[in-house]
């Protein structure tokens, strides 16, 4: 079990979530557990923690919140705001700690690649002869490249 360092926390790292939009009530769990009891994903992967990545907010550990892959698990699903006595929108502060990390340039290799496929080439999946056939089997017309538009804004 590692050990937290005092030297290493960042007493301001809760504040600077609390600024970001929809970051606000963060400052107001007390640690329940009733946001984690309701969490699907907690349900799958059971590192996911959602009262434990607020504490670990609130007590200032900035590096541990904004390197872990684990604040991007979170499925936008509300669950954890239905249930939470103190109306701590769990999902709109994952959201504000996401913006951080972005800002901070913490973000897992796989979103950095999907934002690189979006922009380069407007999807996710690259449409081959595969998938064309497979579309024209169902009677889709065929998807063609055009990377002469790839980047440009409509």
């Amino acid at each position: 079990m590692s050990r937290i360092r005092l030297n290493e926390l960042d007493a301001s790292f809760k504040y600077r979530v609390a600024e970001q939009p929809g970051g606000e009530g963060i400052k107001a769990c007390y640690a329940c557990k009733a946001c984690t009891a309701a969490c699907p994903i907690e349900a799958v992967d059971r590192r996911y923690d959602p009262r434990k990545i607020i504490r670990m907010a609130l007590l200032g550990m900035k590096k541990e919140v904004l390197e872990s892959d684990l604040i991007w698990l979170c499925s936008s699903c509300y669950a954890c705001h239905e249930v939470c006595p103190q109306n701590v929108r769990f999902t709109d502060v994952m959201f504000a700690i996401k913006n951080l990390a972005v800002a901070e340039a913490c973000i897992p290799p796989g979103l950095t690649a999907q934002r690189t496929l979006l922009k380069d080439r407007g999807r996710l999946l690259e449409v081959g002869d595969f998938e064309n056939e497979k579309r024209e089997k169902i009677g889709l017309p065929r998807i063609v490249e055009h990377s002469e538009d790839y980047g440009i804004l409509l």
